[in-house]
């Protein structure tokens, strides 16, 4: 039996691709994106005679969770790959053919080069969270769409239109208070809700979104990898002495928590003293709107990853959280 196997993973909505390295040999596998797909993958490893694998996921949003979680709870080392290290290794290694097989190929390649870190499934309780604020993301988009159509809409249609919207809206409401139910019953939810309302700025649609997204603080040794995890870390372009390009900012990163931590940074320009004072100098150095909300976003990851490190309250005077 084998122990030392490498398993890369292309994923797609309705099935997946995998590629098993064995004593640098691949072998190809096509199953479906179900428990179904994934008994399939476990009967075709046996006959492989792989015991247990080292699987390498790249991070596609829902797609792979439930695969993840499967290999985990059977035994196997799990890996979460950001997409843009493996369209790198790519680049390097000059392919400009593009399949999903060869990709699955290509991630078993990078990873046993490269060697990431393993991945822990959040509990239970942080994936129906995240499930929930998901649920209501999609719903809040879902009903701005049919607000949108009702300015031109045909008379026949509107009043379905407002149905549709009205049973949106309780739908919504119905999700936030399981979300609130879901926090209030579990006391380290209680205890992390509290200490992110204490930044004044976080709303009540906001802080469920930061704690589905942001389950694993311990993964982050330094707020700058949190910074960079979100991807508001600038990036600047330099070669030489004749290539200097405007830094700007890196969203290779987690788009949800920027899209989460937007509204906040305009809000606290408008009333925490802090950001208010941190705006100013920004503007008497002639930075534009732009920049000075991004650089806002970043100041409030690093209060936010002050407060939960800590366990302490947002104190407005403690300067070194905003260091």
């Amino acid at each position: 039996m084998s122990l030392s196997a490498v398993l890369g993973i292309v994923l797609a909505k309705q099935k997946f691709d995998a590629a098993l390295l064995v004593d640098g040999k691949t072998k190809h596998k096509t199953c479906k994106n179900s428990v179904e797909g994934f008994e399939a993958l476990t009967l075709w490893l046996t006959k492989q005679e792989v015991e247990k694998v080292h699987a390498y996921l790249e991070a596609t949003g829902s797609y792979g969770e439930d695969l993840a979680v499967y290999l985990h709870d059977a035994g196997h080392i799990v890996s979460i790959i950001n997409p843009a290290r493996i369209k790198g290794f790519a680049q390097s290694e000059m392919i400009r053919t593009k399949t999903d097989k060869m990709d699955a190929a290509l991630i078993a390649r990078f990873c046993l080069a490269m060697k990431p870190k393993e991945w822990t499934p959040p509990l239970p309780e942080m994936r129906s969270l995240e499930a929930l604020v998901r649920r209501v993301d999609s719903l809040i988009d879902m009903r701005s769409q049919e607000k949108n159509r009702l300015s031109t809409s045909h008379e026949s249609v509107t009043s379905m239109i407002k149905e549709h919207i009205a049973y949106l809206d309780r739908e919504i409401e119905k999700l936030r208070k399981q979300i609130d139910e879901l926090i209030r019953k579990n006391p380290q939810l209680k205890e992390k809700e509290e200490l992110l309302e204490s930044i004044p700025v976080l709303g009540k649609a906001t802080i469920p979104r930061l704690m589905a997204e942001l389950d694993d603080l311990d993964k982050f040794n330094h707020v700058r990898e949190m910074v960079a995890f979100i991807g508001l870390a600038p990036r600047e372009k330099l070669s030489g002495s004749s290539i200097k390009g405007k830094p700007r900012l890196s969203k290779i990163g987690h788009a949800k928590l920027r899209k989460a931590l937007y509204t906040p940074a305009l809000v606290s320009i408008q009333c925490n003293p802090v950001m208010i004072d941190f705006y100013k100098r920004l503007k008497n150095k002639g930075k534009n709107e732009k920049v000075i909300v991004c650089a806002i976003m970043r100041k409030l990851v690093h209060v936010i990853f002050g407060v939960l490190k800590s366990g302490k309250k947002y104190d407005p005077n403690f300067k070194p959280i905003l260091a």
